[in-house]
């Protein structure tokens, strides 16, 4: 598994809830071809489609598509190479080593508190050997930490970057308290990417009455994902700078 899935599987029970929903429609649909159902359901087989196309997609985005999408994203900010570069939500390390290498005279730290039912084999040892592995260990190092109690000093951090974590946060408030530690951390003129899946106009109003300019994208699959989710789901990416004065 780790092999297959460096930077882990995304949202492993939403995978597995997909495989064993289109395993069970797949059930119905040979069983419908004997006589041990009392009634005839036809149809499953398109519904078991669609659920294993869902799987194999979140599959195949957690091994090829989200790091192609990393540096895609990466390349939205600005980038000298002497950057201290805070990565929240870590995970097992994907923006964390991809800034690393970018950063070549600068230093990465990743913080989460390794929720394992976002992110299959999430841990520091996962960041650690993924930085291994891509020739960055030495300028990656992780914290255990609530984005809500950044363990860092005002104005201390080049730029923030941070993929669909800040979503875990269920409370508005607390939300708004990851924001709010972001600008605190951030120096005068620093940079930062969020990339969500949720709540990133909440994001933006409490970046734009602390000053900052930014801009908000959305892609095709962005409303592809709100059609599926009935509207739970809006994916998004921000980008901002903090003022300079």
């Amino acid at each position: 598994m780790k092999q297959l899935f460096p930077y882990g599987l995304d949202a492993p029970p939403v995978v597995r809830n997909l495989a064993l929903c289109s395993i069970a429609c797949w059930v119905l649909f040979a069983l419908s071809f004997t006589t041990w159902l009392p009634i005839t359901i036809k149809g499953t087989q398109w519904i078991g489609v669609v659920f294993a196309v869902g799987a194999v997609s979140m599959m195949w985005t957690s091994r090829y598509g989200k790091v192609r999408r990393r540096e895609q994203l990466l390349d939205r900010l600005s980038w000298r190479g002497n950057e201290h570069v805070l990565d929240i939500g870590c995970g097992r390390g994907l923006f964390a080593v991809a800034a690393a290498r970018r950063a070549t005279q600068g230093h990465v730290t990743g913080v989460d508190i390794w929720q394992s039912e976002d992110l299959s084999g999430n841990g520091p040892d996962a960041v650690a050997i993924n930085a291994q592995r891509e020739g960055v260990a030495a300028r990656v190092d992780t914290r255990t930490a609530d984005m809500r109690q950044l363990p860092f000093a005002d104005q201390t951090i080049d730029i923030v970057v941070s993929s669909t974590a800040i979503h875990n946060i269920y409370q508005r408030e607390g939300r708004d308290q990851a924001i709010d530690e972001i600008v605190r951390v951030l120096r005068p003129g620093g940079q930062v990417l969020i990339d969500d899946i949720r709540h990133l106009p909440q994001y933006a109003a409490r970046l734009r009455a602390a000053g900052f300019p930014f801009t908000l994208t959305r892609g095709i699959g962005s409303w592809f994902w709100r059609l599926v989710s009935f509207g739970t789901l809006a994916p998004g990416t921000l980008v901002a700078s903090k003022p300079t004065r």
